[in-house]
């Protein structure tokens, strides 16, 4: 459905690979850490560097946009073609720390290319898989012969994601009409591996919460009070007993209401990946699998909500005995999210579950933080197919599918610009994101250029006109 020549592409793709990798490595440089407030102006730095990278790509409009964090980058590249789809394109330019006394064999701030990989911070999360926009977009014209993309063309680079994304939504609601789109492409993510190349299609979504419970005014003698007044520890672990049943299954009420199940097809297309359940557990630095029955490992950890106690806490926890009962104890519950499941009302759920087992006597609150939707692009939307076709030209393979199990800010865009989400990653679990000698494969890189260069014609192609010549969900 592409009208872009193979060979045109990547002849232009190898001519300028060397000029792309230099561009590259001088972004890397800038140390642009959004966690560490003393690298405020280095993340600056790095937006005002991208959008200059960006104008000079041929971006009519690249601006860097304000937040009461980081700043974020914004750039506009409209097709001339009144019919043609709108595609966003999200990632980050902010990075982790690093330091060589972390572990690092080089400086990680100073790129390296050895045995065909870049090592840097960022090198793959995310600098790397956002800057193969810049040549993709240029080899897609190159190759085509056209001025402007076969889409109206955006990108939205965030200043936050490394430090939580705190202002992200805010943002995106502020400018919602500028980000307006038919699709957003995610490049934040990865694939299973360097010659298993896949696409994910869905994250899961978050909400996760802390309970403290409140017995006595104090903590009071065992012998003189205890089994004649509720004990809050005790309380506490009735709750974490209760919230499975024997199947680990999450007995909170309506917890599984409207989920989105795993169909026969995706079973098997989970099941098509080369996964070695022993090398995933020495990764996990576990000794067994576990979880909900009649799953597999990857589908638990994919399309499977759960939910897990992630602190357990009350009463005296110093050395010896200490025969009290304790006034308060707390929990720390986080529940991952599937399609069709929405987090406030799970939040709803566990509040009146949580009242429901309470005794009388024990004060309890449960404070919620923001929660994060889960997204899920079906198997058969054109939109996700074109990803698919791009990728297997720039592979010349199959392309397989995956889901990541954590969770991230694209669902915001979906949540807020009402549009599918796609993933397109080219980076590979043994890039060490977030650790030291962070790298990206060159060659692939590469292969994330080339598809991005055949992709813009598909979608335009591929995504369905109404009379009028929008795409449906387009903004009127």
């Amino acid at each position: 459905m592409s009208d872009t020549p193979d060979s045109a592409v990547r002849t232009y793709i190898d001519t300028h690979r060397a000029a792309f990798l230099d561009d590259l490595a001088d972004w890397l440089r800038i140390p642009s850490v959004s966690g560490r407030p003393e690298h405020a102006d280095d993340v600056r730095r790095s937006a005002e560097w991208l959008a200059g990278k960006l104008k000079e790509t041929g971006f009519p409009t690249a601006d860097v946009w304000e937040t009461p964090g980081a700043p974020a980058v914004f750039a506009e590249w409209p097709s001339g073609d009144p019919a043609a789809p709108t595609v966003l394109v999200y990632g980050h330019h902010d990075v982790q720390p690093a330091a060589l006394a972390d572990g690092w064999h080089t400086e990680p701030f100073e790129p390296v290319v050895r045995d065909g990989r870049m090592y840097a911070r960022g090198a793959a999360d995310d600098k790397g898989q956002v800057f193969f926009h810049t040549l993709g977009v240029r080899a897609h014209l190159a190759a085509t012969g056209r001025s402007a993309p076969a889409v109206n063309l955006k990108l939205l680079i965030e200043g936050e994601e490394e430090s939580g994304s705190t202002h992200f939504r805010d943002l995106v609601e502020r400018e919602r009409d500028r980000l307006a789109a038919d699709v957003v492409i995610v490049s934040d993510t990865g694939m299973w591996s360097g010659t298993t190349p896949t696409v994910c299609t869905g994250m899961r979504g978050i909400a996760d919460c802390e309970i403290d419970l409140h017995g006595p005014d104090q903590d009071i003698h065992s012998g003189a009070f205890g089994g004649a007044v509720p004990n809050p520890a005790t309380v506490a672990a009735r709750l974490v007993a209760a919230l499975h049943d024997a199947d680990e299954r999450v007995t909170i009420p309506g917890f599984y209401d409207n989920i989105a199940e795993l169909t026969d097809a995706e079973r098997e297309l989970i099941a098509e990946l080369p996964f070695d359940e022993a090398e995933w557990l020495r990764t996990a630095k576990s000794h067994a699998a576990f979880g909900e029955a009649g799953y597999s490992t990857l589908e638990r950890v994919w399309a499977r909500p759960t939910a897990e106690v992630n602190g357990i806490g009350g009463g005296y926890q110093g050395p010896g005995g200490k025969t009290i009962v304790p006034a308060s104890a707390h929990l720390k519950l986080s529940f991952r999210l599937v399609s069709g499941q929405d987090p406030y009302e799970v939040e709803a759920a566990v509040k009146e579950w949580v009242a429901a087992r309470v005794p009388e006597g024990i004060r309890h609150r449960v404070v919620f933080g923001a929660p994060t939707r889960p997204c899920l692009t079906p198997l058969d939307h054109p939109a996700l197919q074109s990803v698919v076709r791009a990728m297997g030209r720039a592979f010349g393979q199959k392309i397989r599918f995956t889901r990541e199990g954590g969770s991230g800010p694209a669902a915001d865009l979906q949540d807020v610009l009402d549009a599918p989400v796609l993933f397109l990653g080219i980076s590979v679990p043994s890039d060490g994101w977030h650790a030291p000698n962070e790298k990206v494969e060159l060659d692939l890189l590469l292969k994330g250029v080339e598809t991005t260069a055949y992709l813009w014609s598909d979608l335009a192609a591929a995504l369905p006109r109404t009379p009028s010549g929008e795409t449906p969900g387009s903004p009127a």
